[in-house]
């Protein structure tokens, strides 16, 4: 039976909230190895003049612990 780890991971991107998770998993990868899964906890927006700046996520990264 494998162990499975959650970690929470926060990202933002100027693009979407699509681009936000992968540059979760992006720096997650860089020091987390087995990724099964990612979960988005919450999206948020900031706002500046009536216009979206940037696109925020928390995200649960799962990974299986060797």
């Amino acid at each position: 039976m494998g162990i499975v780890k959650v970690i929470e991971v926060i990202a933002h991107s100027e693009i979407s909230f699509d681009d936000a998770v992968k540059q979760a998993v992006s720096e997650a990868s860089k020091t987390v190895r087995n990724i099964d899964s990612v979960y988005v906890k919450d999206m948020k927006c900031h706002v500046k003049d009536g216009q979206i700046t940037t696109y925020g996520v928390i995200c649960k990264v799962s990974f299986r612990v060797d």
